[in-house]
């Protein structure tokens, strides 16, 4: 027979599982920390931030003005991230036109559909905001300002008209003014890629 004592085998089953535990929440926790930056960071010309702010004056202008003027709610929140998006990272891949386009329309889509379905309730607003992001990563074609697109649609209790008036009315406006702007710039060319 073994000199082993079984409660202390167990205590050592017990004990190893712990560390192996203890070392995966330390490697989780470790992600945290990030890593030290390996370029600098570098400010785009003074043309390109003047243009980023022209296109997004433009753009919000646009807008706000023809929704004033006729009466019809095109001034949306989520537009506002889009113009960052498109006039200041126009290189971005969440910025090219397939991504404004059809991210806020997908994303108005579930929304609207989120509160017919199931109205504005807590758990109604995950779900819009979180299907948006699946539908959007599925079909390639993320824009995070979409996110808040379907969440405001669940909050305002939208109806199925809001995906064409203001979503993608709004989007393909400032899609308009951002290949005015954009290419005016001799260091930009806008879009990167249509599809």
């Amino acid at each position: 027979m073994s000199d082993l004592d079984p409660n202390a085998i167990i205590t050592l089953s017990f004990s190893w599982k712990e560390d192996a535990r203890i070392q995966m929440m330390r490697r989780y926790f470790r992600k945290m920390r990030g890593n030290r930056r390996t370029t600098p960071l570098v400010a785009p010309p003074p043309l390109d931030v003047f243009l980023s702010w022209l296109g997004a004056f433009l753009g919000i202008s646009l807008i706000g003005f023809l929704a004033l003027s006729y009466n019809v709610p095109l001034l949306v929140a989520p537009l506002g991230a889009s113009a960052v998006l498109i006039y200041g990272a126009p290189d971005a891949p969440l910025s090219q036109p397939r991504n404004l386009l059809l991210g806020h329309t997908l994303s108005a889509s579930i929304g609207v559909l989120t509160y017919f379905f199931f109205g504005f309730t807590w758990w109604s607003a995950a779900l819009g905001t979180s299907l948006a992001m699946l539908l959007m990563m599925l079909t390639k074609t993320t824009h995070p300002p979409g996110g808040a697109t379907a969440l405001f649609a669940i909050m305002s209790k939208a109806q199925f008209t809001y995906i064409l008036v203001p979503v993608f009315t709004g989007a393909l406006m400032l899609l308009i003014i951002a290949l005015l702007i954009n290419n005016l710039s001799p260091n930009r060319s806008y879009p990167r890629y249509w599809l």
